[in-house]
């Protein structure tokens, strides 16, 4: 381009604020104006870091005059290290419309998610691209289903369908509230649920309750979900490098890269390497979590997303986080901390024989705490890092 575009702050408020932005954020998807870097209003040190890092000029291979770069999403990954996805307009509307062929055109959404992360910024974009103005659920004392319930009741009753999106959390409190956010939760034609692994117990409570969940896979490089219930969108390929393998994904949804990382071999021949290991089964992806997050416990490997999944299934479980930490014996011990249903105290003992029993003895957890909360990041990841540190005082 003839003169470098200006990568700029743009701070999105919480909550019902977020809407704020919805002019900036069509400006950048028309190509007007700078490229914009969405921060957090509300996390002061942690926007001013991400602005030190990446905002200025963008610079060779980071813009196209024919389809400018409209964000940049900041994202840590698994390295804890603040890295940029450069996002052009064609891959977020790519991604926008194909999930809107996916779920049944075109509708209404309710933003419930911080809109400075990739999914709930592709809320306001899909609402945009839709013509529907966005509505939201005010945050400002937490999420609550009541709330939620009265964000939902604002949205217009037309002929178009109503969509939103959610993380496990924020489905989990729903659910076991069990009042009015069930019953509006009820009333949406699609609930994009992503951020983090669904425990499938909790995703059978909630089909069970009446709510059409779509579980989806993606990440920032991909401008959010784009394999919905395991199936890539139409504008999306999946490739996964032997039976069970690193996941690639390559369409026309993908970012052009990282912020002042020109040749980042992430994105090398057209596809992008996500570090997550997957299979398929019945034609469907299954996601077993990332490869760096493996366990290797007395010479076995174990996979963490596979234990949480059986724990989650147990009697008294409603979440489970599962890593590795040090270990003299066995050089790394499995560990699960469990956020436990206060009116069934699992037993500790039998979640044990469980992982035993369907996964082998390597991995069953030595340890397992029970605590009232996971430690989160991002739009709503076990904070892994948090949780290690927690567990090895």
């Amino acid at each position: 381009m003839p003169n470098a575009r200006d990568l700029e702050p743009l701070e999105v408020p919480s909550g019902t604020g977020a809407l704020e932005v919805l002019p900036a954020l069509r400006r950048a998807l028309d190509g007007e104006g700078p490229a914009l870097l969405p921060v957090a209003a509300d996390a002061p040190d942690e926007a001013q870091t991400l602005i030190t890092a990446l905002s200025g000029p963008l610079g060779p291979g980071e813009d196209a005059e024919h389809d400018p770069t409209a964000l940049v999403i900041a994202t840590s990954g698994s390295t804890g290290v603040p890295k940029g996805v450069l996002l052009p307009a064609s891959s977020l509307r790519a991604s926008a419309e194909s999930t809107h062929r996916r779920l049944g055109g075109p509708g209404h959404w309710l933003l419930a998610m911080p809109a400075h992360h990739v999914a709930g910024i592709q809320v306001l974009i899909r609402a945009l691209l839709a013509g529907t103005a966005p509505h939201a659920v005010d945050t400002s004392g937490g999420f609550r289903p009541d709330v939620f319930a009265a964000a939902a009741r604002e949205l217009p009753s037309s002929g178009r369908p109503h969509y939103t999106a959610l993380v496990p959390t924020q489905l989990s409190r729903l659910i076991n509230d069990g009042g009015e956010g069930l019953a509006a939760l009820r009333g949406f034609d699609a609930v994009l649920l992503g951020g983090a692994a669904t425990p499938p117990a909790l995703l059978a409570r909630a089909r069970d309750s009446g709510v059409r969940v779509t579980t989806t896979y993606g990440m920032s490089e991909t401008a959010g979900g784009c394999v919905y219930d395991g199936v890539p969108l139409d504008v999306a390929e999946v490739d996964v490098d032997g039976e069970l393998g690193p996941i690639r994904l390559a369409g026309p949804m993908l970012a052009r890269g990282y912020r002042n990382q020109p040749d980042a071999p992430a994105f090398a021949g057209g596809w992008f390497r996500t570090g997550d290991l997957g299979r398929f089964a019945d034609g469907r992806l299954e996601v077993l979590g990332r490869a760096d997050d493996v366990i290797i416990t007395g010479g076995e490997k174990v996979a963490p997303l596979p234990v949480e999944r059986v724990l989650t299934e147990q009697p008294g479980v409603r979440e489970a986080c599962v890593l590795g930490v040090p270990d003299p014996e066995w050089g790394q011990a499995v560990v699960a901390a469990v956020v436990a249903d206060p009116a069934a105290r699992p037993d500790e003992d039998a979640l044990r024989e469980a992982v035993r029993g369907r996964l082998g003895a390597a991995a069953a957890p030595k340890r397992i705490a029970l605590v009232d909360e996971l430690p989160l990041r991002g739009p709503g990841k076990p904070d892994r890092r948090a949780l290690a540190e927690q567990l090895t005082c």
